[in-house]
């Protein structure tokens, strides 16, 4: 180090090195190792540049090229003489070029193809292997993906999660029509739960099956994806869904909503319209009870949990008519229709969903376990016959709403759930204690002698969402299989010979 500051040239250079390794390996004995001899004679040698330099046993280093193209270090090493000098080693190589194998993000079948030279090149080295985040990026997109520009929001998008519908769509019109809009919203996947609902008129299938899907009881219920009746269509006795009405949740559940079965006000609306009806119904009231049976036939095929919901307790005539939707319904589609084990009359191989028999705008006495009871039995006997699951997949014992009761007090349990009448903000300030009680028990709200709407809603809709999925058909279905499976089902439903005949008796 100089007085200025600055290190002097060669204090602490390459040829210091040198001259020390050189003093120690070549001095005489006795000599003093700290310091070359000044008396010593060096023999001269060419250097590379051209000019000469003492002979040492030098110890030399494998250098390392870190970036250098390999055309490039061969050329400059072929016009080197070589007089003398050891061979050097083989130089390792940490980074490829990037002029074989293209640009960035390309992947190799896309890279621009040499010839001559470039093509030996190719076929000695080997192409680059492309990032991983660009193999993600480029799967599925083909050849129409640009090479040079990949922007990584394109390959994002398949890992995140389905659109999220806002509204239910058209699955069957109110012609009794299919419609293909939903086919668009479904995916090639076997994870799914279809639910559907049926029953008579105003008894809140389209509020059920929102708050079920998306919706919760505080929202505006305008703002439901079903379409639930306004206080105009109350008035006039009419009805808000018409067909069936489709919609799919991110979780992959398929909510299916229906027009009332035996509806009142779509015979009225047959009768003062004039409506055409078809050829093979004489009469307007069959062909509104045909109908019903046509979507509750199609529900009992297609769907793997149907819900039936009442608002009394109870119509026997509704137990009348789904057994007489599931005499009409389709036969599961088998494997091989030639076997033996596989036909129609064997029991084992028909499909039959889940019933779940929802007690909709229930009072505090039916909430009392002597009347659950008895509720419980009266389901059991007039459904004793039937081939529909309508035991041991839903117990209102297993959600805390009955802790004093054990599991054996329904002897005969039936999937049955009752759901109170839903709370509104003004009707709770009117259940509170009387003008003429303390103000300490005036703030509390009366007693309702059950839950409220709002926990029994979630009750439901975590057992209704942890059915089991069984399988529908002799394969496994996805999404879209299912689409075109449950449009073959309607078509059959529609053309079915028993349906025609049985209304051909009613008329």
């Amino acid at each position: 180090m100089s007085e200025s500051g600055h290190s002097q040239p060669g204090m602490y250079g390459q040829g210091r090195r040198r001259r020390r390794r050189r003093d120690r390996d070549m001095g005489p004995p006795g000599q003093n190792l700290s310091g070359p001899s000044r008396d010593r004679e060096y023999v001269p040698r060419e250097r590379r540049d051209g000019s000469e330099e003492p002979i040492g046993p030098l110890l030399q280093k494998t250098p390392i090229i870190l970036a250098k193209p390999p055309g490039e270090r061969s050329k400059h090493s072929q016009s080197i003489p070589v007089s003398g000098a050891p061979a050097l080693e083989k130089p390792i190589m940490l980074i490829k070029t990037r002029e074989d194998g293209g640009k960035p993000g390309t992947p190799p079948d896309l890279a621009p193809q040499t010839s001559g030279s470039g093509a030996s090149k190719l076929e000695r080295e080997g192409q680059r292997p492309t990032q991983p985040v660009y193999q993600i990026q480029n799967r599925g997109m083909g050849a129409t993906a640009p090479s040079g520009s990949v922007d990584p929001v394109i390959g994002q998008t398949k890992l995140l999660p389905p659109e999220k519908m806002k509204h239910s769509i058209k699955l069957v019109d109110d012609q009794m029509n299919w419609c293909d809009s939903a086919m668009e919203y479904l995916r090639d996947q076997t994870d799914m739960l279809v639910v559907g609902v049926i029953g008579l008129q105003g008894t809140g299938k389209s509020t059920l099956m929102s708050l079920l899907s998306a919706n919760t009881p505080e929202e505006d219920p305008r703002s439901y994806v079903f379409r639930a009746q306004t206080h105009e269509i109350k008035e006039r006795a009419g009805n808000q869904s018409t067909g069936i009405d489709f919609y799919i949740t991110q979780e992959r559940v398929i909510f299916l909503d229906t027009q009332p079965i035996l509806s009142p006000s779509i015979l009225d609306h047959l009768i003062n319209n004039d409506r055409k009806l078809p050829p093979e119904y004489n009469l307007p009231h069959t062909y509104v009870e045909m109908q019903s049976l046509q979507i509750t036939a199609f529900l009992f095929t297609v769907c793997h949990v149907v819900i039936v919901i009442q608002d009394w307790f109870t119509d026997i005539n509704l137990y009348r008519f789904l057994q007489t939707a599931e005499m009409l319904k389709p036969s599961t589609p088998s494997a091989s229709h030639d076997s033996s084990s596989s036909s129609g009359s064997d029991d084992g191989s028909e499909y039959y969903p889940h019933i779940v028999f929802l007690q909709n705008k229930a009072s505090r006495d039916e909430f009392c376990a002597r009347n659950l009871k008895k509720m419980h039995m009266a389901v059991d006997k007039l459904m004793a016959h039937s081939h529909l699951k309508y035991k041991g997949i839903l117990s209102m014992l297993d959600c805390n709403v009955f802790p004093g009761l054990g599991r054996d007090y329904l002897e005969t349990e039936v999937n049955m759930f009752l759901l109170p009448l839903m709370e509104n903000e003004g009707e709770d300030s009117l259940t509170k204690a009387g003008s003429g009680a303390t103000p300490l028990f005036s703030l509390l709200p009366g007693y309702r002698g059950h839950p409220s709407f709002s926990s029994q809603i979630s009750k439901l809709r975590s057992q209704i969402l942890a059915m089991s999925r069984c399988q529908l058909s002799h394969t496994i279905l996805t999404e879209k299989n299912w689409f075109h499976y449950a449009a073959r089902i309607w078509d059959g439903v529609k053309k079915s010979s028993a349906l025609s005949e049985y209304s051909r008796l009613q008329s």
